[in-house]
């Protein structure tokens, strides 16, 4: 009996061992899954953006192809130096980038932001098919692809045309006459600069579609705005070229460039400019960048280049602790929001490149995630300097934020079925129904 009880008690205890071991193993080689954040190596809260509720308060509206998909069918025209066939592909998205390691990369180009905010209506959350239950109504008119076609057009008339057919057709909407058109909107791929034409003025080529009664009553989300005469126009980023389709890849993202090895303190990616003004500062960040050991340069011209290839742009950008974004032919840079992609601190040189432009999107602070170095009165001090200067500990308070910053820059892949994070479109609409209803209270 004393042997019977002594082998059950052998027994026992090996059986707890080898189910304490097992339970060990299934712990350390499956772990919980992880909830939709992450932390930094101290334990800080999530760096991504939580997806709010959202009604259905977004009517689409069906126009005639003219307006926007006829356009595409002329992709060999859309644009006088380049080919946009390529480039309208995929919603807007462009090509992709199988050599960026997911299918979550493209080859997107800087003024199909109006084709990729269409493409995410059209399946987002916040839709409703019935005009009556709407609080916003969207007006997908690709006015950015239809200017830069008729920029050569020396017949005003034909130029403005198709604008004052869509002015027209959306004053005689049923659901215009609710509010005047003030709860309607237009989203915008160009600069407002390419919509303001104006009598007696030097002519670049412009339409007049902002400046048209029925528009100015509407809101108009615009990559640039204008800081002086825009007060119907809200900012809205460039579109860069990761386009996730869940958290997961974002967050993945968020956590390489809060880790990766930057050996360079800062970087340029461009080209020199004609006109006193700029030419003056890009040649002044040129000649400084290409003089220090400190700065990773990358001189863009006509033909074949780096500055060309997404892969190339990021991998200097990732690389470098801040990014230089001097005024490139207008305020505003695509390439802003390439830095911020890439965790790069921007460093700008006018007030109008960014601070003016995207407040649904940046923080009211500019100094929390960016450098100033007023271009006017600073041109010809030394950046390297005024960089050095900066504690690392601020650096690293800054890159964070960043982070934290790049869901709500991002354009979602149209297709997603995955809302876990608020993406460029969600801030937009949000903030807008916010303004719509205050401006109607008022």
């Amino acid at each position: 009996n004393n042997m019977n009880y002594s082998l059950q008690m052998r027994f026992s205890v090996l059986l707890v061992a080898f189910l304490t071991l097992w339970f060990l193993l299934l712990f350390y080689w499956f772990p919980p899954a992880k909830p939709n954040s992450f932390q930094d190596s101290q334990g800080n809260p999530s760096l991504s953006s939580a997806l709010p509720h959202c009604k259905d308060n977004v009517f689409v509206y069906e126009l005639p192809e003219k307006f926007n998909l006829d356009l595409l069918r002329h992709c060999q025209n859309l644009n006088v130096y380049t080919n946009m066939c390529p480039h309208v592909a995929n919603g807007g998205l462009g090509q992709p980038l199988p050599n960026m390691g997911s299918n979550s990369w493209f080859a997107t180009h800087q003024y199909t932001a109006e084709m990729i905010f269409h493409a995410r209506m059209e399946k987002h959350h916040c839709r409703t098919r019935d005009p009556q239950k709407a609080d916003l109504f969207y007006v997908p008119f690709y006015g950015g692809l239809h200017v830069s076609w008729k920029f050569r057009e020396p017949n005003h008339a034909k130029r403005d045309a198709l604008a004052l057919e869509l002015s027209d057709y959306i004053r005689k909407q049923p659901w215009w006459q609710r509010s005047n058109g003030m709860d309607h909107f237009l989203v915008v791929g160009r600069t407002a600069w390419d919509f303001m034409r104006s009598d007696g003025g030097v002519d670049y080529g412009a339409n007049r579609l902002l400046l048209l009664p029925p528009v100015q009553n509407m809101s108009v989300l615009i990559v640039e705005r204008n800081p002086w005469q825009g007060l119907n126009q809200h900012g809205i980023p460039y579109a860069s070229y990761f386009h996730p389709s869940t958290m997961g890849e974002m967050l993945k993202w968020q956590e390489r460039m809060l880790r990766i090895e930057r050996p360079y303190l800062f970087s340029f990616i461009g080209a020199p400019r004609t006109g006193v003004k700029k030419a003056e500062i890009r040649d002044e960040i040129l000649k400084q960048c290409g003089e220090s050991t400190r700065c990773l340069l990358v001189k863009c011209g006509h033909g074949a280049s780096k500055c060309h290839q997404p892969n190339e742009v990021l991998k200097v950008m990732t690389m470098s602790h801040f990014c230089l974004q001097p005024a490139g032919d207008m305020f505003t840079r695509r390439s802003t929001f390439d830095s911020l992609l890439a965790g790069c601190i921007p460093v700008f040189f006018s007030k109008h490149t960014a601070y003016s432009q995207y407040a649904w999107y940046l923080p009211a602070n500019p100094n929390s995630y960016s450098v100033f170095i007023d271009g006017e009165k600073d041109a010809d001090k030394r950046i390297e300097d005024h960089l050095v200067k900066i504690p690392i500990d601020k650096i690293e308070k800054m890159r964070k934020k960043i982070i934290h910053l790049i869901p709500s820059l991002t354009y979602m892949h149209p297709n997603s079925t995955s809302y876990g994070f608020q993406d460029a479109v969600d801030v937009a609409i949000a903030a807008l129904s916010k303004h719509v209803e205050s401006k109607l209270k008022s």
